[in-house]
C-alpha cells in the first residue's frame, strides 16, 4: 500500500497564496530538503521555472535561498511553460527541475511541481522522502559550499527550437491563419514565436500578463474568447493554452472546439495509419466514451487510468504505450517529450492536418462524442462525501436509469475542493437531468456534514 503522502498531491503541492503550506516559510523549507534529496555530487544544479502569477517572484526567491543552504547551484529560467522546464532539466543535466505554478487556477493559487533530471515526474518514493525531509531542522552548509545562483537568458530560444523540431522538417504552416490564446500565462512569449517562425500568420491574444490575470477569461479553460477571435479574425483555426502551457485546446474554423478527447483520436488515429502507433492509447476516467469507440473502430487498444497526468503515463509505461490524455487537453506524446505539452500537441495536429489536407473541422469527424455532462460541485476541504450512503444510493439509481447505455462519475479533484459529478449516455436530457439530481444530492450532503 502507497505511503499517504502529507503535502504533495497529484501535481506537487498547490493551494491558495499566503495559507499552508504555500506560504514563504514552507517553500523556503520545501527548497533544502529538495536540495538534500535530490543532490548527486557537490553544488549540482536545480533548475527553478514560472508561470506569470505575482507570486511567483516570492516563491522563488524562497526556492533559491533553500536550495542554496543545502549547497545545491540554481539555474532560473523566469517565466516559461511547464514543459519546458522538463525539455531544459534533460538538457542541462540538471538534478531536477522546479515549477512554481498552479496551472490552470486563478492567480490566488500557486503551487510547486518537480521534475527528475530526466523530465519526468517525480516518483512516490522521492516525494516520501522529501517530507521525510521536511521534518529536520534546516541546516545551512558550510559557507564555502553554498550553492550560487545564475540566470539562464537563452531559455526560451531553447525551448522554441525544441518545439520546432517536434514536426518533420518538411512542414511548414505557411498559409496558415492561426489565433493563438496564450492565457496571460506561461507561453505568452514563445508560442507565437514557434508558429511565427514556423511560417503561420499568427495573431495572439492573451498574451498581456500582469500578475494577477493569468487564466481570467482566456485560455484551454475559457475558450470563447478564442472562439471568438477565430471567427472575427476568419483564421483557419485556433489555439488555446493554459496558464502554464501542458495543456491545450483548438478551435477550428468554425469556431467549434476539439478538446482533448479529439486532439487524442486525431494524432493516435494518423499514428496508427503510419505504423508508428505503440502500445496502448491511455486516456482516463473522464474520457468520453466516443474516443473509446472509435479508437476500437481504428482497431486501436484503448485503456483509461484515474485522473491526472502522472496516471496516465504510469498506466502508458506499463502497456508500452507512447500516446494519452485527458479531455482537458492534457496530452502526452512519449515519442515527442516526457510530459504533456500544449505547443507539442498542438503542433503534431497541426503536421496532420497539413500532410493530410484536412482541416480541423473535417479531421474531427472520425469521433462522435456521447453527450456528457459534467457538474463541479464545491465543498469544505476535508469532508467526506464519496463513502455516504445516500450518494452511493444516488449513483446506483443513476445507473440503473442509465439501462447500461451511459456512464456515472463522481470523483473529488485533485487540485481544488470540488466532487466532479460526471453523467455520459445518449440522451442528452436524460444526462442533464440526473447530472443536476446527482449534484443536488452532493450539494446537500456537503452542506449537512458542514452544520
Amino acid at each position: 500500500m502507497t505511503q499517504q503522502r502529507k503535502y504533495f498531491g497529484t501535481d506537487g503541492i498547490r493551494g491558495t497564496v499566503g495559507t499552508p503550506p504555500i506560504t514563504p516559510d514552507f517553500i523556503l523549507k520545501l527548497g533544502w530538503a529538495v536540495g538534500r534529496v535530490l543532490k548527486n555530487g557537490p553544488k549540482n544544479k536545480v533548475l527553478i521555472g514560472k508561470d506569470t502569477r505575482i507570486s511567483g517572484y516570492m516563491f522563488e526567491s524562497a526556492l533559491e535561498s533553500g536550495l542554496s543552504a543545502a549547497g545545491v547551484d540554481i539555474a532560473l529560467l523566469g517565466p516559461m511553460p511547464t514543459p519546458a522546464i522538463a525539455y531544459l532539466t534533460r538538457t542541462f543535466h540538471a538534478a531536477a527541475g522546479i515549477v512554481i505554478s498552479a496551472s490552470h487556477n486563478p492567480f490566488q493559487d500557486n503551487g510547486i511541481k518537480f521534475f527528475s533530471d530526466e523530465g519526468t515526474k517525480l516518483p512516490d518514493e522521492v516525494e516520501l522522502a522529501i517530507e521525510a525531509e521536511m521534518e529536520q531542522p534546516l541546516q545551512t552548509v558550510a559557507p564555502d559550499q553554498l550553492g550560487k545562483a545564475k540566470r539562464v537568458d537563452d531559455a526560451a530560444g531553447r525551448y522554441i527550437e525544441f518545439c520546432k523540431s517536434s514536426i518533420p522538417h518538411n512542414i511548414n504552416l505557411k498559409g496558415l491563419k492561426i489565433v493563438v490564446d496564450c492565457a496571460h500565462g506561461a507561453t505568452y512569449h514563445v508560442a507565437p514565436s514557434v508558429f511565427q517562425e514556423l511560417g503561420a500568420h499568427v495573431e495572439t491574444i492573451g498574451n498581456q500578463p500582469n500578475g494577477l490575470n493569468i487564466n481570467a477569461g482566456y485560455g484551454a479553460t475559457q475558450p470563447q474568447a478564442l472562439q471568438t477571435a477565430v471567427l472575427y479574425q476568419k483564421a483557419d483555426l485556433g489555439i488555446a493554452l493554459d496558464g502554464d502551457g501542458d495543456r491545450v485546446l483548438m478551435v477550428d474554423a468554425n469556431g467549434e472546439i476539439l478538446d482533448g478527447d479529439e486532439l487524442l483520436f486525431i494524432i493516435a488515429q494518423a499514428r496508427h495509419k503510419a505504423g508508428k502507433l505503440q502500445g496502448t492509447v491511455v486516456g482516463t476516467v473522464m474520457s468520453n466514451l466516443g474516443l473509446e469507440q472509435a479508437l476500437e473502430k481504428e482497431g486501436i487498444a484503448f485503456a483509461r487510468a484515474a485522473v491526472g497526468d502522472r496516471y496516465v503515463i504510469e498506466m502508458l509505461q506499463q502497456t508500452g504505450g507512447i500516446l494519452g490524455g485527458e479531455s482537458s487537453g492534457h496530452i502526452i506524446c512519449l515519442d515527442r517529450t516526457t510530459t504533456g505539452d500544449g505547443i507539442i500537441t498542438a503542433l503534431q495536429v497541426l503536421a496532420i492536418s497539413i500532410q493530410m489536407g484536412l482541416p480541423l473541422h473535417v479531421l474531427k469527424t472520425g469521433m462522435q462524442k456521447c453527450p456528457q455532462r459534467m457538474i463541479n460541485v464545491p465543498i469544505k476541504p476535508g469532508v467526506e462525501i464519496m463513502s455516504q450512503t445516500v450518494v452511493k444510493n444516488a449513483i446506483y439509481n443513476a445507473e440503473q436509469e442509465l439501462s447500461h447505455k451511459g456512464r456515472v462519475l463522481l470523483r473529488p479533484s485533485g487540485t481544488e475542493p470540488l466532487i466532479r459529478v460526471m453523467v455520459e449516455g445518449v440522451d442528452l436530457q436524460q444526462i442533464e437531468t440526473i447530472a443536476h439530481q446527482l449534484a443536488e444530492i452532493v450539494k446537500k450532503e456537503a452542506n449537512h456534514k458542514r452544520d
